[in-house]
């Protein structure tokens, strides 16, 4: 079931950067993203959001204010560019606490603070599919619609054979033991499905999504031994 996540912000730029945010985590489901505060009241208050990502300073309402009169209705993330209010909304006990500008791995962690079951990224599968945690989802993925996987940060990136792509909390080193021999470590940042390659051309590997995958020093004898066997 996705977290249903409202937004409010006074600066359009930092809603945009945050609906942007919210779209693409598979845990989370926006239902309203706003610059009114008095809107959003009433969509906390009439039960239809379990997640609320709050700026603090704002001209009608503060974001310590918002928090005073909905108590514990729904879960909440500050988010803001002032250290000072910190121990403030630690005692409403908030979720997180994040500074603006917020890297997308680091809303990522603190999404991951609404799941109680901490169990590893990748939880198991069979020869054809896996298991990914996605923030407060467990999705299965068939690994033949794994083009290729990315690794930014603290968290990767599966790109599917559709377009689209699964974000994880996990790392590429990791997964070289749980993916089976169809899946080949590239670079530092790039694991790919060697089924979805269209061709190589000197260190450069296109997929079936016409992306470009470089193939790193380190990994480029084993890979193109692989390849050729």
């Amino acid at each position: 079931m996705s977290i249903r996540t409202a937004i409010l912000d006074d600066e359009p730029l930092a809603l945009d950067i945050l609906n942007d945010y919210v779209a693409k985590t598979a845990s989370l489901e926006l239902v309203l993203a706003s610059t009114d505060p008095f809107e959003v009241l009433q969509m906390v208050q009439e039960g239809k959001v379990d997640l609320l990502l709050l700026d603090i300073q704002m001209p009608e309402l503060t974001g310590i204010q918002f928090m005073k009169i909905v108590k514990e209705q729904c879960r909440i993330i500050l988010t803001t560019a002032y250290t000072e209010y910190a121990m403030d909304g630690y005692e409403y006990n908030v979720v997180d606490y994040l500074l603006k500008p917020i890297p997308y791995n680091r809303f990522c962690k603190a999404i991951d603070k609404l799941t109680p079951n901490k169990d590893t990224p990748v939880i198991g599968g069979s020869d054809d599919f896996i298991f990914v945690k996605s923030g407060y989802k467990t999705l299965k993925l068939l690994l033949k619609d794994i083009v290729y996987i990315k690794s930014d940060s603290d968290y990767i990136a599966y790109y599917l054979t559709d377009g689209s792509k699964v974000l994880s909390l996990d790392n590429l080193k990791d997964l070289q033991d749980k993916l089976p021999g169809s899946f080949y470590r590239v670079h530092k940042s790039y694991m790919i499905n060697l089924e979805h390659i269209t061709s190589i051309e000197r260190n450069r590997i296109t997929t079936c999504l016409q992306n470009i995958i470089p193939v790193g020093d380190r990994y480029k004898e084993a890979f193109f031994k692989r390849i050729q066997s």
